[in-house]
């Protein structure tokens, strides 16, 4: 009984070990199955279309509720079905030639993250646009099974208030504020 005991009370803190460490883990992105989609109304007319997400490491700490890393999305490779307008999105409010890239960086995150199935969690972060940082919180919809994690968020983007080029003219009015559907696709992986 007492060997019993003594086995239990070493084999304890190494499970709670392994539990610890599977809690940090690193999500990677696979821009291959992720995809930023985005919608813009306007006066008689709506624009829908995707970029493309260039890369993203997460790395998220179930037990600390701790997150970093980045995601980077293609300021020059948006398409909304017409070349014409994807220029000028490009040149006169993207600016893509000076701002390459707009990316999300997560800093913090309110919720519970299950280690399988289906999760909704709150990330705080900073979103860069036009080389300007914008604090921003979104709903985020969390799926891991296995390996696999999928996360998924909706919001808008007041990229006018922001400071980027209002693209109404004459008749044609645009909406100021662009709605964003990002859906991330990868695996995770445990790290120390």
């Amino acid at each position: 009984m007492k060997i019993m005991t003594k086995s239990i009370f070493l084999a304890l803190p190494l499970l709670l070990a392994t539990v610890a460490f599977a809690q940090h883990q690193q999500f990677t992105v696979n821009p291959d199955a992720s995809k930023l989609a985005f919608s813009l109304g306007g006066s008689g007319h709506h624009v829908e279309g995707t970029f493309h997400v260039q890369s993203g490491h997460i790395d998220f700490d179930r037990s600390a509720m701790k997150i970093s890393g980045s995601v980077i999305v293609a300021a020059g490779r948006g398409n909304s079905g017409d070349q014409g307008r994807d220029r000028k999105m490009n040149s006169d409010v993207l600016d893509t030639a000076h701002f390459a890239e707009v990316s999300f960086i997560p800093q913090s995150y309110q919720g519970t993250i299950a280690a399988s199935g289906d999760s909704t969690i709150q990330v705080a972060g900073s979103f860069t646009l036009h080389g300007t940082p914008h604090d921003l919180t979104v709903p985020m919809q969390i799926h891991i099974e296995g390996t696999a994690l999928t996360a998924k968020t909706h919001f808008s983007v007041p990229y006018v208030k922001w400071g980027l080029k209002d693209p109404s003219f004459f008749i044609l009015k645009v909406a100021k504020e662009v709605d964003i559907d990002l859906s991330l696709a990868g695996s995770q992986t445990s790290t120390n």
